[in-house]
């Protein structure tokens, strides 16, 4: 088992990042075509050290904290939407897997570069056993899924007094039934198809209370002290997911800026669409809303960061500020890259236009439920009203 090794600094990361976009680029119609990341690309994805950006250093992981988590993620997403996303859902997953107790952990990461992706929907059931748990049931959405060795997923346990108690479990991928059924207008190359379990045992060990991870509670004792692994899982998890509407809103500017020269703009007298004020204008509110998207999620990273090194607590109000974060971050990048793609002209409908798909990716992204906007601006507008938020992903 590798152990000890140096995290590259952030700087080094995203570099690697951004050599791999030529990479996601070549790729993405494929990609899209065939529902899943292509294999070059996952190989370049774990050769450049990205599936282990939540591993736990003693494991030869990265351990890396949420600033350099995000800029990583967005990196990548100006190269592929569906690629960041599945990169986001591992570096969640693989969190999460660092909140189970030590043991665990040793089996999930008896390989560094395990890919572990998750779903936080509790959509199955749980009953208790002798030794552990029997689960039933079906999860959706379940991105990366068959490009994964490991699932932290959610489900419900039927209590004794007939109470459902919400757990996250460790699940190894060879033991769940995968169901194709991703077909869809966006985030394509995810593969985020469903998966179910039918009479599957989970032992105890690795079966975790749902309630106080979401409080800040884990069973690790070695990463207890971490100042990763102290971070909030619903901040933490809403900063890493952001970070690929930010990248998607940067794919956008690229693709715009890279076929701008010498577009005409169509039954007008503008042979050059740069030279258009229309133009300037469209590209001006593009790159501010892009701007305020970058402010939003950098923020709720430093802000992750800086609670986790000072061991310091969060408000009922900076965790819905978290949530808040997230929808603004989506909302502006989702406005910039429409912007963009409204100023990108007729041809850009051919699907070898990337714009196109970047636009159905942020699209697709900013439905999931976790990310809506209006949902997120709803919670924190409640909480700062001196209302109770009405969840417990907070």
């Amino acid at each position: 088992m590798e152990t000890n090794v140096a995290a590259p600094p952030r700087e080094e990361l995203v570099a690697r990042a951004a050599e791999l976009v030529p990479v996601l680029q070549k790729h993405a119609q494929w990609m899209e075509d065939n529902r899943r990341l292509h294999d070059e690309v996952v190989e370049a994805l774990v050769n450049g050290g990205f599936t282990k950006l939540r591993v736990p250093a003693r494991y030869g992981g990265y351990e890396a904290g949420a600033r350099t988590v995000v800029d990583v993620i967005a990196e990548l997403g100006r190269g592929d939407g569906s690629t960041a996303w599945t990169v986001a859902v591992w570096s969640i997953s693989t969190f999460m897997a660092g909140l189970f107790p030590d043991e665990v952990q040793d089996e999930v990461f008896a390989d560094p570069g395990a890919r572990i992706c998750g779903i936080l929907g509790p959509s199955a059931m749980g009953r208790p056993v002798d030794g552990g748990i029997v689960l039933n049931g079906k999860w959706t959405f379940n991105s990366g899924v068959q490009q994964s060795d490991w699932n932290t997923n959610a489900a419900v346990m039927a209590m004794p007094d007939g109470s459902m108690a919400p757990i996250m479990v460790a699940i190894p991928t060879k033991d769940l039934q995968v169901v194709d059924d991703w077909h869809t207008s966006g985030l394509r190359a995810s593969g985020s198809v469903s998966t179910i379990a039918r009479e599957l045992f989970v032992p105890e060990k690795r079966v975790l209370p749902m309630v106080p991870v979401l409080q800040g509670q884990h069973l690790s004792r070695l990463n207890a002290d971490s100042p990763v692994f102290r971070a909030l899982f619903m901040p933490t998890a809403c900063a890493t997911v952001s970070a690929a509407a930010l990248g998607l809103a940067r794919a956008a500017r690229d693709a715009f800026f890279e076929r701008l020269p010498g577009r005409k703009i169509t039954y007008t007298a503008y042979e050059d669409q740069s030279q258009a004020p229309v133009t300037h204008l469209q590209v001006g509110e593009a790159i501010t809303k892009l701007n305020e998207a970058e402010f939003h999620v950098r923020r709720l990273a430093e802000t992750i960061d800086s609670k986790a090194a000072a061991g310091a607590g969060w408000t009922l109000e900076e965790r819905a500020a978290a949530r808040l974060h997230t929808g603004a971050t989506v909302q502006r990048a989702r406005e910039a890259v429409d912007v963009l793609a409204r100023a990108s002209g007729g041809s850009s409908i051919h699907r070898e236009v990337p714009i196109q798909r970047i636009k159905r990716d942020m699209d697709a992204l900013s439905l999931h439920a976790i990310m809506h906007p209006e949902t997120n601006l709803e919670l924190y507008g409640r909480v700062a009203c001196g209302l109770e938020p009405n969840t417990v992903y907070i």
